[in-house]
């Protein structure tokens, strides 16, 4: 029997297996300084980074060996109410949103620039509407996604005011000027394809809309946009816009990986970028 909050992919294999991949998830990769993400390094910030981790990650494996989280039926795409509206009205501290963002650093990395590979989204920047709610999703359960799970919940980050004030600071982050993109030899058609379905929603610059939860997608890592896009077109990403599903479900894979390329190389505002792709976070120092 298939857990329910494991969607595509992640459905296969063991629960020992699915575990194991959680905990080398949140185990660091690259250079030093995301060694310091982990909470192996940074100054004074180290036992409370390791315990909120291991904390959550004790709790996805509760979870995963209990078979306690189930799929429901998807909700309304967004209704009113709830943690997501709490959430957005409460007033924002960037000091708590650094200490709360301490715990995602160890897979979105200080600089909230994820990974080229796809593994993890780019954050830095986008809009606090939209982080706000897909993190309200995943607490409620509303959108799959069991890496993240544990250490989204209130046990782990804290509640309303804490996604506040941690989508609020995340929203400051500079981007990463050199994001993963696709191989480049379909851009034509991507750009046709692009125009002719995504700009009405997410802009021709792909900047989106946090008034009606569009992400923004320019500057995105392609490896994760291709997933995603695949997962909604083909109705695995249960939180997903009804109106998005529609519109690319006739879209054969050629056509996926034409437009996710294009989308890929559309550039942030300078204004909105790191000054290098070597920036560092100084709020890590």
């Amino acid at each position: 029997m298939k857990m329910g909050w494991l969607s595509g992919s992640e459905q296969n294999g063991t629960l020992l297996d699915r575990e194991r991949a959680i905990f080398e998830l949140i185990m660091p990769f690259g250079s030093e300084r995301r060694v310091a993400a982990t909470g192996m390094v940074i100054n004074g910030r180290t036992l409370k980074m390791q315990k909120l981790m291991m904390q959550a990650l004790s709790l996805g494996m509760g979870l995963a060996l209990a078979g306690a989280v189930w799929a429901e039926a998807p909700k309304e795409w967004n209704t009113v109410g709830g943690e997501q509206d709490e959430a957005m009205l409460l007033t924002p501290d960037l000091e708590n949103g650094l200490d709360v963002y301490e715990v995602c650093a160890a897979c979105h990395l200080t600089e909230g620039w994820g990974t080229k590979e796809g593994t993890f989204p780019q954050l830095a920047g986008q809009h606090r509407n939209v982080l706000i709610k897909q993190l309200a999703d995943i607490r409620a359960l509303n959108r799959d996604n069991p890496t993240m799970y544990p250490f989204a919940l209130p046990e782990s980050i804290g509640d309303a005011q804490a996604l506040a004030d941690v989508t609020a600071y995340i929203e400051t982050l500079p981007m990463n000027p050199e994001n993963g993109v696709g191989p480049g030899d379909k851009l034509e058609q991507g750009k046709k394809l692009y125009d002719d379905n995504c700009v009405k929603c997410h802009g021709e610059s792909g900047r989106g809309d946090p008034e009606k939860f569009y992400p923004r997608i320019e500057g995105q890592h392609y490896k994760y946009m291709l997933r995603q896009f695949e997962w909604i077109r083909d109705g695995k990403r249960r939180n997903a816009n009804p109106d998005m599903v529609k519109q690319i479900e006739g879209f054969s894979d050629d056509d996926m990986i034409a437009v996710i390329d294009y989308v890929s190389r559309l550039k942030p505002p300078k204004e909105d970028l790191a000054p290098s792709k070597d920036w560092l976070n100084p709020d890590f120092d």
